[in-house]
């Protein structure tokens, strides 16, 4: 599903990876644990093309990255970002949710579908209409969440996805994952929290 061969990343002249590799089969789950400035969301983000590696290779569905379009990557990895904010950017939640999606070519009521599916997977079927910023922190975190459920992604990337989170909040984040699993996607998580 995953592969990272001896991958190197640097951002301006900070060297953040050196020498990185991982596989990972489909349908697994994996945590990627480590401190704040680790390198965790560096890594994830050359999977989805957000970022390019300086040296090494990474593949994706068997498929190097190399100089494949954001959009076309978009199709196998969804990422849920640490910071909400720098992914919500739609007038209500249902748009939010919906954006991806459509931009997948999907349309009617199969739109329809996966976009109530995921909104209540996250708990926020009834925020549908609500402006996300007039949500509170952890439930913008769960509509960026479940902004990448809707793309139905073979592989899901959560980027510190309890941040903010108070216990029900925690256990919701587990269900989705649970929900993940048994739908056979592939899951990474990352958390500076044990």
């Amino acid at each position: 599903m995953l592969s990272i061969r001896d991958l190197h990343a640097q951002i301006g002249a900070r060297k953040i990876l050196k020498g990185v590799n991982l596989e990972v089969k489909p349908g697994e789950v994996h945590a990627i644990m480590g401190p704040n400035g680790s390198g965790k969301s560096t890594l994830v983000r050359q999977l989805n093309g957000l970022l390019r590696p300086t040296e090494g290779r990474v593949l994706v569905e068997g498929t190097p990255v190399g100089k494949r379009h954001v959009a076309e990557l978009a199709r196998s990895v969804g990422l849920a970002f640490q910071n909400p904010d720098r992914q919500i950017f739609a007038s209500k939640a249902r748009r939010e949710v919906e954006f991806g999606p459509r931009n997948l070519g999907r349309r009617g009521e199969d739109l329809r579908r996966v976009v109530d599916a995921a909104l209540e997977l996250a708990g926020l079927l009834d925020e549908a209409d609500t402006n996300p910023y007039d949500l509170g922190f952890s439930h913008r975190k769960l509509l960026a969440l479940a902004s990448i459920l809707a793309m139905e992604t073979p592989i899901v990337v959560l980027d510190e996805p309890t941040t903010g989170q108070d216990a029900a909040g925690v256990d919701r984040v587990e269900a989705i994952v649970r929900h993940l699993v048994d739908a056979g996607r592939t899951v990474i998580g990352i958390s500076h929290d044990m």
